[in-house]
């Protein structure tokens, strides 16, 4: 960082006169540390310039079997982290699934009990009497009502009847 700042100085000569002025500013710095008392270890910047352009990389079949296998592990590794996530964040939306199924049960269970209480209540024959009478409805008088799928009773008591003399010839 301190030697981009040196060497990105504007003004400066190339040759002695500029090596003068680096030293004379390492020298100020030095002295400001030491008054700072920083400690007994200077900073002394230096530019430093690398040439990596003629470097080639070597080929490295070990290397490359390694990375391979590193890899390959990798990828077996974040298989079994993403199948493990999904199961469990499976069982976590299952679980959700149950209880909404739960309270649903509840709710139809309530609404089950109501409708039973409604049925009972309407079914009430002190009720439906109560109706009948506002309807003008009378209770019926015996043999006003005929069943015809019902099984007649040979000890039950019948209404007798007149049948027609037959006509004289």
């Amino acid at each position: 960082m301190a030697t981009q700042a040196i060497a990105a100085q504007p003004g400066l000569e190339t040759g002695r006169s500029s090596y003068d002025r680096i030293m004379e500013r390492n020298m100020a710095l030095l002295a400001a540390q030491q008054r700072a008392r920083r400690g007994p270890t200077p900073e002394v910047f230096f530019v430093k310039r690398f040439d990596n352009s003629r470097i080639v990389k070597a080929a490295d079949p070990q290397r490359v079997k390694e990375m391979r296998t590193f890899a390959c592990a990798m990828a077996l590794l974040f298989g079994l982290i993403m199948m493990y996530g999904w199961q469990h964040l499976s069982s976590i939306e299952y679980g959700y699934r149950i209880e909404s199924e739960k309270q649903q049960i509840q709710q139809l269970e309530e609404q089950n009990r109501q409708l039973r209480l409604t049925e009972a209540q309407l079914g009430d024959p002190a009720r439906i009497d109560q109706m009948a009478r506002q309807l003008g409805l009378t209770a019926p008088r015996p043999g006003q009502v005929v069943r015809p799928d019902a099984i007649a009773d040979p000890n039950a008591p019948a209404l007798a009847e007149a049948a027609p003399a037959p006509p004289i010839r």
